[in-house]
C-alpha cells in the first residue's frame, strides 16, 4: 500500500511539474508574439510575429497568435485587419502541418509564413490601388517573414538539454543569436531623452559574450544586434560597423582584464561616433559608456557563472568525430572476428572430412588400440578447434559491447576534464588521460588513467572537489590496475543502495565449492554472483572460483553478460581433460531505477520478497563447461525500496521448498546478514542425516 501511495504521489508531482512547464511555455510564447508585433522594419512592415506562429511547437501557436493579435492591435492599428487575416491563415496552416506531422523540416513553416504575408499584402495593395513600389515592399516583407521562420525554427528546435555554445555548429548558433536579436529589436521603440535602453542591454550582452565566450560569438552578436537595433533609428550600418570593430578590439584586451576590455570597446565606439558627426552619435556614446561601466563592475563570481553557460558543461562530440569513428571501427572489428570464426569452422569441417576418409582407409592396417588412440587424438584436436572458433565469437561479442558502450556516451565534457586535471596537479598527480562522460541517461562517470599505481586518487578530499567541479555527487573511486597503468573510475552516486549479507558452509570443512562475488561497475549496477563448481572439495572449489572470478573480472571491465559467459564456458571446456562445469547465478541491479536482471546458467531459483509476498524466479538453463554455445536464461523484475532478493546454491534449494518459502515470509524486519545466517542455519538443520553439499546464500535489500 505504501508503495502504491508513493507511486501515486510521484505521478501527481510529475503531472503538476508538466502542467507548470506548459503554463510557462504558453506565457513565453504569448509574450514573445506580443513583442515581435512591434518590430517594425521598412517603415511599415512587421512580419516576425507571423514567422514565430508558423514554427511554434504543438498547441503553443495558439498563444503566439493571441499575443500577436493584441500586439498588432496596439502597435499596427492601421494595418490590423491585414495582419489579423495573416494570423488566421498562418494559424490554420500551422495546425494543418502539425496534424500531418510535417513540422520536422523548416520548409513548410517558411512557405506558410511567406504565403500568408504575400497574399494578404497583395490583396490590400490591389484594394488600395498601390504603386509598384508598394508591391516591392510587400514582396520584401514576405521574404523577411520567410527568413524569420527559418531562424526561429532553428532556435525553437535546438536541443536545449545539450545546449552548449562551444558545442553548437556555427550555423545553429548564428540562428539563435539572430532570433534573440529580433526579439530584442522589439524594445528599440523605447527611448528616454534620445537614449535607447535596448542598446545599453545589447552592448552589455556583446561584452559578456566576448569575455565569457569567444570573439567569434561576440562578433556575430555585434553584427546581428547592430543590424536589428539600427533598423528603427536608421543607424543600421553605423551600429553594425561600430559594434563589430569595437568587439574585435575588446576581445584582444579581454584576457588582460574586464576594465581593459570595457575601456577599449568604449573608446572605439566613441571614436566612431565622433567620426560620423551625426546627432545620434553622442547618444550612442553615452549608451556605450553606461554599458561598459556596468560590465566592468560585474563581480568576478558572476562572470564565472556566465562562463559556465558558454563553456561549462559539455563539448558535444559531433558526427564523424573520434568517438563515432571508434564505434564504427569496433563494429567492423567485431564483424571481422565473426568472419574469422566462420572460416575456422569451415576449415575444421573440411579437416574432419579428410580425417574421416583417412581413418576409413587406415582402419584395416591399424590395431584396435592404435585406432582408438588415433580417434581420441582427432576428437581432442577437433574440440580445441571448436573452442578456438568460439573464442573468436567471444571476442566479437566483446568488441560489440565496447562499441555499444561508446555509442551510449552522449558527450564528453572536456572543460570539466581540464578543471579536474588542474585540481590533480595541486596534489602532484599528473594523469595520462581524463574522460568525463555523460551517457544518454544523463549519468556522469569519470575515468582517470595514470602511469603506475597512483593511490592518492582515492583520497576523500579529491572525490569531494571533483564532485564540486562536475556538479554531481560521486561515489568513492574504483581502482583498476593493468600492467603499469591504473584507472580510477568515479561513478555518480545512484538513487538506491544495497545492504548485503552472505553465509557459506563447506561440506568437507576446508574448501567450499561455491564462490560468491560482488561487483560494482562504473554505471550504477551492483552485481551479485554465485558460482557452484561440480561436486565437492578442491576440484569443485577450483571450478567455482574460476567461473565466478573470470566472470566478475570481465563484467568489471565493461563486457556484457553473454560475451563474458562465452569466455567462461570456453575456459572451463579446455581447463583439463576431465569434465569441468560450474553453475552461474547472477543478479544485476540498476541502483538508479531498481530494475534487476537475473542471469542463470544451470543455477537454482532466486527469490524476490516484497513485504510478505515471495516470488520464486526459476529459469531452465545449462551450466557452463558442458557444451559450446550455451547462453544465459534471463528474467527481469523491478525492486522497490525495502524489497529483498535472496540467492542460494543448490545445496540449499534441493532440500525442499516448503520450509524455505515459510522461512522467507518472516524476514521483513531482519537485516540481510541475519537473513543469510538464518537460512543457512535452518538448511543445516533440515539436512541432518542426509549427504551434505556445499551451501551458499546471499541476501540483499534495496535501500
Amino acid at each position: 500500500m505504501k508503495t502504491i501511495t508513493r507511486k501515486k504521489q510521484e505521478f501527481a508531482e510529475k503531472t503538476e511539474r508538466l502542467r507548470q512547464r506548459k503554463i510557462i511555455e504558453a506565457i513565453m510564447y504569448f509574450a514573445v508574439g506580443f513583442m515581435l508585433s512591434s518590430c517594425e522594419v521598412l517603415k511599415s512592415a512587421s512580419p516576425f510575429s507571423i514567422s514565430l506562429i508558423s514554427v511554434s511547437k504543438k498547441n503553443n501557436f495558439i498563444f503566439t497568435a493571441l499575443g500577436s493579435t493584441f500586439g498588432y492591435l496596439l502597435f499596427c492599428s492601421d494595418n490590423f485587419a491585414r495582419y489579423a487575416v495573416a494570423i488566421l491563415i498562418v494559424s490554420l496552416g500551422t495546425f494543418a502541418i502539425s496534424i500531418a506531422d510535417m513540422k520536422n523540416q523548416p520548409y513548410m513553416p517558411m512557405l506558410i509564413s511567406c504565403l500568408s504575408l504575400l497574399s494578404t499584402g497583395i490583396v490590400v495593395n490591389v484594394k488600395t490601388g498601390a504603386m509598384v513600389a508598394q508591391y516591392g515592399l510587400t514582396f520584401a516583407e514576405s521574404m523577411l517573414g520567410l527568413g524569420g521562420s527559418f531562424f526561429f525554427f532553428k532556435a525553437v528546435n535546438c536541443n536545449f538539454r545539450r545546449f552548449r555554445f562551444k558545442a553548437l555548429p556555427v550555423s545553429d548558433l548564428t540562428c539563435i543569436i539572430i532570433s534573440c536579436s529580433v526579439v530584442l529589436m522589439s524594445l528599440s521603440r523605447l527611448s528616454i531623452a534620445g537614449i535607447f535602453p535596448a542598446r545599453i542591454v545589447a552592448v552589455l550582452i556583446i561584452l559578456l559574450a566576448s569575455k565569457c565566450g569567444s570573439y567569434q560569438i561576440g562578433t556575430i552578436l555585434s553584427l546581428a544586434l547592430g543590424l536589428s537595433l539600427g533598423l528603427h533609428s536608421n543607424d543600421t550600418m553605423f551600429l553594425a560597423g561600430a559594434y563589430a570593430f569595437s568587439t574585435m578590439l575588446a576581445s584582444l584586451f579581454s584576457p588582460v582584464g574586464k576594465w581593459n576590455a570595457a575601456i577599449s570597446f568604449c573608446a572605439s565606439t566613441v571614436l566612431f561616433s565622433l567620426a560620423s558627426g551625426s546627432e545620434s552619435g553622442m547618444f550612442i556614446s553615452i549608451e556605450t559608456i553606461a554599458s561598459s561601466l556596468v560590465f566592468a563592475l560585474i563581480p568576478n563570481n558572476a562572470i564565472a557563472k556566465i562562463e559556465e553557460l558558454f563553456h561549462g558543461s559539455a563539448d558535444i562530440t559531433p558526427d564523424g568525430s573520434l568517438r563515432q569513428s571508434l564505434v564504427v571501427r569496433l563494429r567492423f572489428a567485431a564483424s571481422a572476428m565473426n568472419n574469422i570464426s566462420e572460416c575456422v569452422n569451415e576449415v575444421r569441417e573440411k579437416i574432419n572430412e579428410i580425417n574421416e576418409r583417412n581413418a576409413e582407409k587406415s582402419k584395416e592396417s591399424l590395431t584396435k588400440e592404435e585406432y582408438i588412440s588415433e580417434e581420441i587424438i582427432n576428437r581432442k584436436t577437433n574440440e580445441i578447434r571448436v573452442v578456438a572458433s568460439d573464442q573468436f565469437f567471444s571476442i566479437a561479442d566483446m568488441l560489440a559491447d565496447l562499441a555499444r558502450e561508446f555509442d551510449e556516451a552522449e558527450y564528453f565534457d572536456n572543460i570539466a576534464a581540464g578543471r579536474i586535471r588542474r585540481l590533480l596537479g595541486e596534489y602532484e598527480i599528473f594523469p595520462k588521460n581524463i574522460s568525463v562522460i555523460e551517457d544518454k541517461f544523463s549519468r556522469v562517470r569519470i575515468e582517470i588513467v595514470t602511469n603506475g599505481r597512483e593511490v592518492a586518487l582515492s583520497k576523500p578530499e579529491i572525490k569531494k572537489e571533483i564532485s564540486k567541479i562536475c556538479g554531481r555527487n560521486f561515489e568513492k573511486g574504483k581502482v583498476t590496475h593493468f600492467r603499469d597503468e591504473t584507472m580510477v573510475t568515479f561513478a555518480e552516486r545512484p538513487n538506491y543502495s544495497f545492504e548485503i549479507g552472505f553465509a557459506q558452509h563447506s561440506a568437507e570443512g576446508k574448501l567450499c565449492g561455491d564462490t560468491i562475488k560482488l561487483v560494482h561497475d562504473s554505471r550504477g549496477h551492483s552485481i551479485l554472483i554465485i558460482s557452484d563448481g561440480m561436486g565437492r572439495g578442491n576440484r569443485a572449489a577450483l571450478d567455482g572460483a574460476m567461473g565466478a572470478g573470470l566472470l566478475s573480472r570481465l563484467l568489471s571491465a565493461g563486457f556484457g553478460f553473454d560475451s563474458a559467459l562465452k569466455v567462461v564456458n570456453s575456459a572451463l571446456l579446455v581447463k583439463s581433460n576431465e569434465e569441468s562445469l560450474a553453475t552461474i547465478d547472477c543478479a544485476s541491479v540498476d541502483l538508479f531505477t531498481g530494475r534487476v536482471d537475473l542471469y542463470k546458467a544451470g543455477a537454482p531459483a532466486t527469490y524476490i520478497i516484497k513485504g510478505n509476498r515471495v516470488t520464486k524466479c526459476e529459469l531452465t538453463s545449462m551450466p557452463a563447461g558442458i557444451l559450446r554455445g550455451i547462453e544465459f536464461a534471463k528474467r527481469t523484475a523491478v525492486l522497490s525500496r525495502g524489497d529483498l532478493i535472496v540467492m542460494m546454491s543448490d545445496g540449499i534449494t534441493e532440500l525442499g521448498g516448503e520450509w524455505l518459502s515459510a522461512l522467507l515470509k518472516g524476514f521483513e524486519e531482519n537485516t540481510p546478514q541475519e537473513i543469510a545466517d538464518s537460512i543457512l542455519k535452518e538448511a543445516l538443520n533440515v539436512s541432518e542425516g542426509q549427504k551434505e553439499d556445499d551451501m551458499s546464500v546471499i541476501a540483499a535489500r534495496l535501500k
